[in-house]
């Protein structure tokens, strides 16, 4: 602009010189004003493609930064938090036993039903005398009869009049006949078969009038009064698991109880890889029963964790479960999900940085290695929020 108005000045001041001097300085003039025509051709040229240039690059700004995809984010701080190992497994009395007959005979009562529960001692099922008493009586009179045998020989003995060889016979007879006695006594004990311990009737095998043999079966008789919860923990997980440490389960009624470990396998399954771990819980009051479904929650190692909703969660190219970042530079993550514990309003995510801010909205249009536009959630609610207020005025 100074270039133009010193021409304009010269051109001026040249209109005013008289003709002689005008015509003393032509030569002059034509030259220097083609020179200046040139120069100011160049430089306009020069000023078009500043122009140009600058309009392009603002141009490319404005569409890079349109281009990019707008999420939302929810910035997140770590909490510490007890990692919990859950296994699904099943609920199981503490023993399960079979009765069987241990003597022979014909079943003359029963003292119980399927399903009832009984207390230790409890008639189960009785057998018919038969001659029973009778060889216990024959059997407590050879005993009383031997006793006298060996008493009196002993008394000659003192006397020299029987030999060491007949005491010694005397007394082998009186041993024989003490046992006769005691498998006679065994064999009335064995007529009824009671409850070995506090539990319930799982099932019956005889009814009355069947006649059963030593061996047979006659009940399958379990203690329901503890029971035992059995999982299969991941050889990843088993490290973490401690006999005798404080456990829950969640079981299928919705209910929650807790109990102690009480055994863990030493070593893993040859096919799945997976360590045996049982809860004992108590039962006492026989509110729950063997075979339910049931969650196992076994307290773990403390780590920091970012609570999210299980619906943020989504799958990458390769099908892993994560949930998607964006990191400072405004560039997509994507991690892998490491749950650590999991409660009924979300889940607690082990894994990701101390101070994350993750997608909510806008997860599924982008991929990890994005560079996004991140807008945070009070971003949103503050322009939410503005807009009525300009709607209301």
């Amino acid at each position: 602009m100074d270039l133009e108005h010193g021409i304009t000045e010269f051109l001026l001041k040249a209109t005013q010189m008289n003709l002689g001097k005008l015509e003393k300085y032509k030569s002059w003039l034509i030259s220097a004003s083609i020179a200046v025509g040139i120069s100011i051709w160049l430089l306009s040229g020069s000023l078009e493609r500043e122009t140009a240039t600058e309009t392009v690059t603002s141009t490319d700004s404005s569409q890079a930064e349109t281009m990019l995809t707008s999420v939302r984010v929810r910035s997140l701080t770590a909490e510490e938090v007890t990692r919990t190992i859950s296994v699904n497994g099943s609920t199981a009395p503490a023993r399960i036993v079979e009765l069987n007959a241990e003597t022979d005979g014909r079943v003359v009562a029963i003292g119980i039903e399927r399903g009832e529960r009984l207390n230790r001692g409890q008639l189960i099922v009785r057998l018919e005398e038969s001659d029973r008493k009778a060889r216990l009586a024959q059997a407590v009179a050879i005993v009383k009869q031997r006793e006298l045998e060996f008493d009196a020989r002993e008394q000659l003995k003192d006397k020299s009049y029987v030999s060491e060889a007949q005491l010694q016979e005397a007394a082998a007879l009186l041993e024989t006949a003490r046992a006769e006695l005691a498998r006679a006594e065994i064999d009335i004990r064995n007529m009824t078969i009671r409850a070995p311990f506090d539990g319930a009737l799982q099932d019956r095998m005889v009814e009355v009038g069947d006649y059963l043999q030593r061996g047979d079966p006659v009940a399958n008789f379990v203690d329901d009064r503890t029971l035992i919860i059995s999982a299969n923990v991941s050889e990843f997980d088993a490290h973490s698991v401690q006999k005798g440490a404080s456990a829950q389960a969640k079981l299928a009624t919705g209910e929650t109880v807790s109990g102690i470990i009480r055994y863990v396998a030493p070593v893993a399954d040859g096919a799945t890889r997976t360590f045996v771990v049982e809860l004992k819980i108590d039962n006492s009051a026989g509110n729950y029963r063997g075979g339910m479904t049931a969650e196992l929650l076994i307290p773990a190692e403390t780590v920091f964790a970012h609570k999210i909703s299980p619906s943020l969660l989504t799958l990458d190219d390769d099908g892993n479960l994560g949930i998607k970042t964006v990191n400072e530079i405004g560039q997509v993550e994507f991690h892998r999900a490491d749950i650590a514990m999991s409660s009924s309003d979300g889940v607690w995510m082990a894994g990701l940085p101390h101070s994350t801010s993750i997608i909510t909205v806008g997860q599924g249009f982008v991929n990890a290695g994005s560079i996004v536009n991140a807008v945070t959630e009070v971003e949103v609610d503050t322009a939410v929020a503005k807009k009525a207020d300009e709607r209301g005025q």
